[in-house]
């Protein structure tokens, strides 16, 4: 199929490179530069073969071709251009200036010439789909949105404006537009991967798990297995009270290490359903894990150091404390005892409060605390 594409393209092609005063490419080179995309061999030979100036259009047509493709973009925006001046109403030639200015981060160069052509063709898909594209690219969602809409108008079976467009919608939580454009897409291609996808998202959200569930497992079948299908297939489990099949799916994650704080709540929620009340705990504890972050301790330590520094001494204890519920560092309970110990007069719970920092096996770099501390304990243990 693909040279059958590169053929089509040479027939195309070469008859454009027949003759300038006399001059004549060899055929049979282009067709294999071509066939082995080989552009910028291509386009070296035909600069040699018609040196400057270049006056015939076709010929500068297939000087513009060869080197856009081999990507030297400033070259073929200057064939281009020459070709534009001598005929400004050559379709394909302001499509291709304006892709040029696109890929060159050219947006308002881009915009002239794809408007020149909405000018003459106002149900130009390709256009509206290149507008849409370098308007998503530069940020612009509101332009994007507007002419993804209008590409999808004029070509409702079109796979990647569909997906881009239905993206939009779910993101908008405009979920009924989003199916009424992934569903019309799917008739035109019934196993597009991402188009099921975006289907099964749309579906998820309207509440039909049913559905959910079959497009999740198509998807599973075809090798989707990105956790964002096994969560929605396992959240649809639940919600379809299919405890079972919702705990063996989320174990998918857990194979994995991609668990989260969802997937251990819904398989927590589905072991209570069966009445495994031992299995639900585990997974509430996970779920509680998976929830609080690794530095809430680290958050609420700093917090107290902030209290100890503007003298609110209670308020800089009970965050030490409360630090202690997300992980303990060693270095908390030696900073409770000090404010125990000098700044509110308790004895007792400065004595508590050292003897576990002297317990809890404080690193190397800490042992002049640790010196300290043991100091201490026989001074308030008299």
């Amino acid at each position: 199929m693909k040279s059958l594409y590169i053929s089509l393209i040479i027939i195309c092609f070469i008859p454009a490179v027949y003759g300038q005063e006399g001059a004549k490419a060899d055929d049979a080179l282009l067709l294999e530069y071509y066939q082995n995309q080989r552009f910028a061999d291509a386009a070296d030979y035909l600069k040699k073969t018609y040196p400057e100036p270049v006056t015939d259009l076709k010929i500068l047509n297939s000087l513009a071709y060869s080197s856009q493709m081999a990507g030297r973009l400033p070259d073929a925006e200057a064939y281009y251009g020459r070709i534009f001046s001598a005929d400004t109403t050559n379709t394909s030639v302001i499509f291709s200036l304006g892709n040029i200015m696109a890929r060159r981060g050219d947006n308002i160069k881009a915009l002239f010439y794809y408007k020149k052509i909405l000018a003459k063709d106002s149900t130009n898909f390709s256009v509206y789909k290149q507008m849409g594209s370098m308007s998503l690219n530069a940020g612009n969602v509101t332009d994007a949105l507007k002419y993804y809409e209008k590409a999808n108008q004029i070509n409702p079976g079109e796979p990647g404006v569909a997906y881009d467009l239905s993206s939009f919608y779910i993101n908008a939580k405009q979920y009924q537009k989003a199916d009424t454009v992934v569903s019309g897409a799917l008739k035109a291609d019934t196993a597009n991967l991402l188009l099921l996808m975006s289907k099964a998202q749309v579906d998820y959200h309207l509440k039909k798990y049913p559905e959910t569930v079959l497009e999740c497992t198509k998807l599973i079948n075809y090798g989707q297995r990105q956790n964002i299908v096994i969560s929605t297939l396992g959240t649809s489990y639940y919600e379809l009270k299919d405890y079972n099949n919702c705990i063996h799916t989320f174990k998918l994650l857990e194979e994995t290490n991609t668990a989260t704080e969802i997937s251990y709540y819904c398989t927590g929620m589905s072991y209570k359903a069966l009445g495994d009340q031992p299995m639900a705990i585990t997974y509430f504890e996970k779920a509680i894990k998976e929830a609080i972050s690794n530095n809430v301790n680290s958050y609420y330590g700093e917090m107290a150091d902030s209290y100890s520094q503007v003298h609110q001494v209670k308020k800089a204890v009970s965050a030490y404390q409360k630090s202690l519920l997300y992980g303990v560092m060693p270095l908390t309970y030696y900073d409770i005892a000090g404010l125990y110990d000098m700044q509110l007069k308790n004895k007792a719970l400065a004595l508590q409060y050292y003897k576990k920092y002297a317990k809890s096996d404080p690193p190397a770099d800490q042992r002049p605390y640790l010196i300290y501390s043991k100091k201490r304990i026989g001074e308030l243990s008299r």
